[in-house]
Protein backbone atom coordinates (compact mmCIF):
# COMPACT_ATOMS: atom_id res chain seq x y z
CA UNK A 1 0.00 0.00 0.00
CA UNK A 2 1.32 3.27 -0.95
CA UNK A 3 1.95 5.89 1.97
CA UNK A 4 1.13 9.29 1.57
CA UNK A 5 5.04 10.36 1.79
CA UNK A 6 5.67 8.02 -1.53
CA UNK A 7 2.81 9.80 -3.09
CA UNK A 8 4.11 13.45 -1.95
CA UNK A 9 7.80 12.00 -3.40
CA UNK A 10 5.85 11.10 -6.81
CA UNK A 11 4.48 14.68 -7.35
CA UNK A 12 8.01 16.12 -6.14
CA UNK A 13 9.61 14.40 -8.74
CA UNK A 14 7.06 15.06 -11.36
CA UNK A 15 7.22 19.11 -10.67
CA UNK A 16 11.08 18.53 -10.45
CA UNK A 17 10.81 17.18 -14.45
CA UNK A 18 8.57 19.88 -15.88
CA UNK A 19 11.01 22.48 -13.73
CA UNK A 20 14.53 20.86 -15.42
CA UNK A 21 12.63 20.52 -18.89
CA UNK A 22 10.37 23.25 -19.47
CA UNK A 23 13.33 25.61 -21.15
CA UNK A 24 13.48 22.88 -23.38
CA UNK A 25 10.03 22.85 -24.76
CA UNK A 26 9.75 26.73 -25.02
CA UNK A 27 13.49 27.08 -26.36
CA UNK A 28 13.91 29.76 -28.90
CA UNK A 29 13.89 27.59 -32.76
CA UNK A 30 15.40 30.86 -34.92
CA UNK A 31 19.21 31.11 -35.62
CA UNK A 32 21.20 33.59 -33.92
CA UNK A 33 22.60 34.54 -36.66
CA UNK A 34 19.83 34.87 -38.72
CA UNK A 35 18.35 36.72 -35.88
CA UNK A 36 20.91 39.59 -36.05
CA UNK A 37 20.98 39.73 -39.91
CA UNK A 38 17.17 40.51 -39.90
CA UNK A 39 17.49 43.01 -37.17
CA UNK A 40 20.14 44.60 -39.01
CA UNK A 41 17.98 44.75 -42.07
CA UNK A 42 15.11 45.90 -39.82
CA UNK A 43 17.47 49.24 -38.41
CA UNK A 44 18.69 49.57 -42.28
CA UNK A 45 15.10 49.99 -43.15
CA UNK A 46 14.36 52.69 -40.48
CA UNK A 47 12.03 50.14 -38.59
CA UNK A 48 9.02 50.27 -40.54
CA UNK A 49 5.51 49.22 -38.98
CA UNK A 50 5.18 46.11 -41.35
CA UNK A 51 7.61 44.88 -39.68
CA UNK A 52 6.57 45.45 -35.99
CA UNK A 53 6.48 41.92 -35.02
CA UNK A 54 10.65 41.64 -35.42
CA UNK A 55 10.81 41.99 -31.68
CA UNK A 56 14.24 40.87 -30.27
CA UNK A 57 12.76 38.85 -27.56
CA UNK A 58 10.67 36.75 -29.29
CA UNK A 59 11.09 33.54 -31.68
CA UNK A 60 11.58 35.09 -35.42
CA UNK A 61 10.90 31.22 -36.45
CA UNK A 62 7.50 31.15 -34.74
CA UNK A 63 6.31 34.66 -34.29
CA UNK A 64 7.84 37.18 -36.58
CA UNK A 65 5.72 37.83 -39.78
CA UNK A 66 7.26 37.28 -43.27
CA UNK A 67 9.84 34.89 -41.91
CA UNK A 68 9.44 31.25 -42.79
CA UNK A 69 12.40 28.37 -41.51
CA UNK A 70 13.27 25.15 -42.19
CA UNK A 71 11.29 22.95 -39.36
CA UNK A 72 14.79 20.94 -39.00
CA UNK A 73 17.83 22.84 -39.36
CA UNK A 74 15.61 26.30 -38.43
CA UNK A 75 18.09 28.67 -40.68
CA UNK A 76 15.65 31.39 -42.39
CA UNK A 77 14.64 29.86 -45.83
CA UNK A 78 11.92 32.47 -47.10
CA UNK A 79 11.59 36.20 -46.62
CA UNK A 80 8.33 37.66 -48.13
CA UNK A 81 7.43 41.15 -47.55
CA UNK A 82 4.83 42.82 -48.81
CA UNK A 83 4.19 46.82 -48.99
CA UNK A 84 5.07 49.18 -46.50
CA UNK A 85 9.19 49.14 -46.90
CA UNK A 86 10.74 52.45 -48.18
CA UNK A 87 14.57 53.46 -49.03
CA UNK A 88 17.00 50.68 -50.35
CA UNK A 89 17.23 46.69 -50.19
CA UNK A 90 19.41 46.36 -47.27
CA UNK A 91 23.04 44.56 -48.16
CA UNK A 92 22.66 42.57 -45.05
CA UNK A 93 19.97 40.58 -47.04
CA UNK A 94 23.15 39.00 -48.42
CA UNK A 95 23.81 37.36 -45.23
CA UNK A 96 20.67 34.94 -45.03
CA UNK A 97 22.86 32.09 -46.23
CA UNK A 98 20.24 29.42 -46.19
CA UNK A 99 17.30 31.51 -47.71
CA UNK A 100 15.54 29.84 -50.72
CA UNK A 101 12.53 32.58 -51.22
CA UNK A 102 12.83 36.09 -51.54
CA UNK A 103 9.39 38.40 -52.40
CA UNK A 104 9.71 41.85 -52.26
CA UNK A 105 6.11 43.24 -53.43
CA UNK A 106 4.18 46.69 -53.62
CA UNK A 107 6.77 48.68 -52.50
CA UNK A 108 6.50 51.80 -54.02
CA UNK A 109 8.69 53.58 -51.85
CA UNK A 110 11.50 51.07 -52.29
CA UNK A 111 14.22 52.61 -54.70
CA UNK A 112 17.49 52.25 -55.16
CA UNK A 113 19.59 49.63 -57.18
CA UNK A 114 19.18 45.47 -56.66
CA UNK A 115 22.34 45.07 -53.64
CA UNK A 116 25.31 42.70 -55.29
CA UNK A 117 24.80 40.96 -52.06
CA UNK A 118 22.13 39.05 -53.39
CA UNK A 119 24.98 37.01 -55.44
CA UNK A 120 25.75 35.55 -52.03
CA UNK A 121 22.32 33.70 -51.65
CA UNK A 122 23.38 30.36 -52.98
CA UNK A 123 20.50 28.80 -52.02
CA UNK A 124 17.83 30.76 -53.45
CA UNK A 125 15.00 29.52 -55.90
CA UNK A 126 12.90 31.90 -56.34
CA UNK A 127 13.33 35.45 -56.53
CA UNK A 128 10.68 38.35 -56.95
CA UNK A 129 11.18 41.66 -56.36
CA UNK A 130 8.24 43.55 -57.77
CA UNK A 131 6.06 46.26 -58.13
CA UNK A 132 8.51 48.62 -56.57
CA UNK A 133 10.50 51.92 -57.88
CA UNK A 134 13.69 49.43 -58.11
CA UNK A 135 16.11 51.30 -60.82
CA UNK A 136 19.50 50.47 -62.74
CA UNK A 137 20.32 47.26 -64.95
CA UNK A 138 19.70 43.73 -63.95
CA UNK A 139 22.55 42.26 -62.46
CA UNK A 140 24.81 40.25 -64.61
CA UNK A 141 25.85 37.87 -61.04
CA UNK A 142 21.64 36.37 -61.29
CA UNK A 143 22.92 34.45 -64.15
CA UNK A 144 25.76 32.55 -61.76
CA UNK A 145 22.92 31.68 -59.32
CA UNK A 146 22.41 28.43 -60.35
CA UNK A 147 19.65 27.28 -58.24
CA UNK A 148 17.04 29.60 -59.75
CA UNK A 149 13.98 28.26 -61.01
CA UNK A 150 11.95 31.63 -60.57
CA UNK A 151 12.89 35.67 -61.33
CA UNK A 152 10.23 37.93 -61.61
CA UNK A 153 11.78 41.78 -61.24
CA UNK A 154 8.07 43.11 -63.20
CA UNK A 155 6.52 46.19 -62.36
CA UNK A 156 10.03 48.48 -61.61
CA UNK A 157 12.45 51.00 -63.37
CA UNK A 158 15.32 48.73 -64.23
CA UNK A 159 16.79 50.10 -67.28
CA UNK A 160 19.57 49.00 -69.99
CA UNK A 161 20.23 45.73 -71.85
CA UNK A 162 18.73 42.27 -70.17
CA UNK A 163 21.85 40.44 -69.95
CA UNK A 164 22.50 37.21 -71.84
CA UNK A 165 23.77 35.32 -68.90
CA UNK A 166 20.57 34.21 -67.70
CA UNK A 167 19.98 32.00 -70.21
CA UNK A 168 22.88 29.49 -68.45
CA UNK A 169 20.74 29.26 -65.21
CA UNK A 170 19.98 25.63 -65.44
CA UNK A 171 16.70 25.05 -64.05
CA UNK A 172 15.15 28.37 -64.66
CA UNK A 173 11.83 28.30 -66.09
CA UNK A 174 9.46 31.58 -65.64
CA UNK A 175 11.37 34.71 -66.20
CA UNK A 176 9.07 38.04 -65.78
CA UNK A 177 10.68 41.69 -66.75
CA UNK A 178 7.78 43.14 -67.91
CA UNK A 179 7.04 46.94 -67.22
CA UNK A 180 10.30 48.15 -67.03
CA UNK A 181 12.37 50.60 -69.03
CA UNK A 182 14.83 48.07 -70.77
CA UNK A 183 16.40 48.79 -74.35
CA UNK A 184 18.23 46.40 -76.56
CA UNK A 185 17.34 43.70 -78.25
CA UNK A 186 15.94 40.08 -76.77
CA UNK A 187 19.39 38.22 -76.08
CA UNK A 188 19.64 35.11 -78.80
CA UNK A 189 20.87 33.14 -75.59
CA UNK A 190 17.31 32.89 -74.77
CA UNK A 191 16.63 29.97 -77.34
CA UNK A 192 18.80 28.03 -75.17
CA UNK A 193 17.10 28.38 -71.65
CA UNK A 194 17.09 24.37 -70.51
CA UNK A 195 13.70 24.82 -67.98
CA UNK A 196 10.77 23.27 -69.16
CA UNK A 197 7.28 24.44 -69.98
CA UNK A 198 8.65 28.16 -69.74
CA UNK A 199 7.05 31.46 -69.01
CA UNK A 200 8.66 34.37 -70.19
CA UNK A 201 7.15 37.92 -70.49
CA UNK A 202 9.45 41.36 -71.67
CA UNK A 203 6.30 42.97 -72.51
CA UNK A 204 5.76 47.10 -71.68
CA UNK A 205 9.79 47.92 -72.30
CA UNK A 206 11.48 49.53 -74.97
CA UNK A 207 13.15 46.31 -76.47
CA UNK A 208 14.03 47.22 -80.33
CA UNK A 209 15.43 44.68 -83.30
CA UNK A 210 14.17 41.03 -84.41
CA UNK A 211 12.80 38.58 -82.01
CA UNK A 212 16.46 35.86 -82.26
CA UNK A 213 15.61 33.31 -84.70
CA UNK A 214 17.08 30.78 -81.89
CA UNK A 215 13.31 31.45 -80.01
CA UNK A 216 11.78 29.14 -82.52
CA UNK A 217 14.29 26.49 -81.41
CA UNK A 218 12.74 25.74 -77.89
CA UNK A 219 9.76 23.68 -78.09
CA UNK A 220 8.69 24.00 -74.90
CA UNK A 221 7.56 27.65 -73.97
CA UNK A 222 4.28 27.58 -71.96
CA UNK A 223 3.50 31.35 -72.21
CA UNK A 224 5.64 34.13 -74.07
CA UNK A 225 4.62 37.49 -73.66
CA UNK A 226 6.47 40.12 -75.76
CA UNK A 227 3.92 42.96 -76.34
CA UNK A 228 4.34 46.58 -76.08
CA UNK A 229 7.90 46.95 -77.47
CA UNK A 230 9.10 47.77 -80.50
CA UNK A 231 10.53 44.49 -82.08
CA UNK A 232 10.43 44.32 -86.22
CA UNK A 233 10.61 41.36 -88.52
CA UNK A 234 9.84 37.92 -88.39
CA UNK A 235 8.11 35.61 -85.80
CA UNK A 236 6.36 32.99 -87.60
CA UNK A 237 9.18 30.71 -86.64
CA UNK A 238 7.68 30.70 -82.95
CA UNK A 239 4.73 29.04 -83.77
CA UNK A 240 5.18 25.17 -85.49
CA UNK A 241 2.63 22.21 -84.88
CA UNK A 242 5.76 20.51 -82.81
CA UNK A 243 5.72 23.53 -79.98
CA UNK A 244 3.73 23.25 -77.07
CA UNK A 245 3.14 26.88 -76.14
CA UNK A 246 -0.86 27.68 -74.53
CA UNK A 247 -0.13 31.54 -74.62
CA UNK A 248 1.36 33.52 -77.07
CA UNK A 249 1.57 37.53 -77.08
CA UNK A 250 3.33 40.00 -79.84
CA UNK A 251 0.57 42.66 -79.72
CA UNK A 252 1.60 46.43 -80.20
CA UNK A 253 5.00 45.68 -82.11
CA UNK A 254 6.32 45.98 -86.14
CA UNK A 255 6.35 43.28 -86.71
CA UNK A 256 5.96 41.90 -90.29
CA UNK A 257 5.16 38.10 -91.56
CA UNK A 258 2.61 36.22 -93.78
CA UNK A 259 0.18 34.51 -91.17
CA UNK A 260 -1.49 32.46 -94.18
CA UNK A 261 2.12 30.37 -93.53
CA UNK A 262 1.85 29.38 -90.32
CA UNK A 263 1.37 26.22 -88.45
CA UNK A 264 -0.30 26.61 -85.13
CA UNK A 265 0.49 24.02 -82.46
CA UNK A 266 -2.62 22.22 -80.91
CA UNK A 267 -2.08 23.67 -77.33
CA UNK A 268 -2.03 27.27 -78.00
CA UNK A 269 -5.18 29.16 -76.38
CA UNK A 270 -4.50 32.62 -76.28
CA UNK A 271 -3.02 34.75 -79.11
CA UNK A 272 -2.79 38.53 -79.52
CA UNK A 273 -1.25 39.80 -82.67
CA UNK A 274 -3.38 43.01 -82.47
CA UNK A 275 -1.26 46.42 -83.99
CA UNK A 276 1.78 44.83 -86.22
CA UNK A 277 1.99 44.78 -89.92
CA UNK A 278 1.14 41.05 -90.39
CA UNK A 279 -0.40 40.39 -94.06
CA UNK A 280 -1.75 37.17 -95.58
CA UNK A 281 -4.94 35.32 -94.75
CA UNK A 282 -6.29 33.48 -91.46
CA UNK A 283 -5.03 29.42 -92.21
CA UNK A 284 -7.98 27.46 -91.88
CA UNK A 285 -6.10 25.65 -89.21
CA UNK A 286 -7.50 27.91 -86.58
CA UNK A 287 -10.75 26.19 -86.73
CA UNK A 288 -9.30 23.44 -84.87
CA UNK A 289 -8.27 25.59 -81.99
CA UNK A 290 -9.74 26.08 -78.71
CA UNK A 291 -9.42 29.45 -78.42
CA UNK A 292 -10.04 31.37 -75.35
CA UNK A 293 -8.67 34.46 -76.66
CA UNK A 294 -7.76 35.99 -80.19
CA UNK A 295 -7.05 39.09 -81.78
CA UNK A 296 -5.54 39.82 -85.02
CA UNK A 297 -6.80 43.21 -85.63
CA UNK A 298 -5.08 46.31 -86.97
CA UNK A 299 -2.85 44.40 -88.95
CA UNK A 300 -2.67 43.92 -92.94
CA UNK A 301 -4.98 40.50 -93.16
CA UNK A 302 -7.54 40.10 -96.54
CA UNK A 303 -9.90 37.46 -97.33
CA UNK A 304 -12.65 35.47 -95.71
CA UNK A 305 -12.14 34.92 -92.27
CA UNK A 306 -12.98 30.96 -92.14
CA UNK A 307 -15.75 29.45 -90.73
CA UNK A 308 -15.90 27.00 -87.69
CA UNK A 309 -14.30 26.23 -84.24
CA UNK A 310 -14.30 29.43 -82.05
CA UNK A 311 -13.61 31.96 -84.62
CA UNK A 312 -17.31 33.54 -85.07
CA UNK A 313 -17.78 33.74 -81.50
CA UNK A 314 -14.75 35.76 -80.38
CA UNK A 315 -16.51 38.78 -82.10
CA UNK A 316 -15.56 41.93 -84.00
CA UNK A 317 -13.25 43.51 -82.35
CA UNK A 318 -11.04 40.30 -82.27
CA UNK A 319 -10.65 40.87 -86.66
CA UNK A 320 -11.33 44.85 -87.17
CA UNK A 321 -9.80 47.82 -88.87
CA UNK A 322 -7.19 45.19 -91.41
CA UNK A 323 -6.60 45.72 -94.84
CA UNK A 324 -9.46 43.64 -96.63
CA UNK A 325 -10.43 40.87 -93.71
CA UNK A 326 -14.18 39.72 -93.88
CA UNK A 327 -16.90 37.14 -93.29
CA UNK A 328 -18.46 36.43 -89.86
CA UNK A 329 -18.55 38.48 -87.44
CA UNK A 330 -17.68 41.28 -89.94
CA UNK A 331 -19.10 42.32 -93.08
CA UNK A 332 -19.99 40.00 -95.82
CA UNK A 333 -16.83 39.20 -98.32
CA UNK A 334 -17.67 40.94 -101.75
Amino acid sequence: METPLLNRSIVSLFFLFIIIFQPSFSAEQCNPKDKRVLLRMKRALKNPSVLDSWDPSTDCCNEWNSVTCNHETHRVNSLTISGGLQGQIPRQIGDLSFLETLVLLKHRNLGGSIPPTISRLKRLSYLTISSTNISGPIPNFLGQMRRLRSIDLSYNALSGPIPSSLALIPNLTSLHLNRNKLTGPIPASFGQFSGSDFDLHLSHNQLSGRIPASLGNKLDFNDVNLSRNRLEGDASFLFGRRKRIRALDLSRNMLQFELSKVRFPRTLTWLDLNHNRINGTLPAGLTKLNFQMLNVSYNRLCGSIPLGGELQRLGYTSYFHNSCLCGAPLGGCK
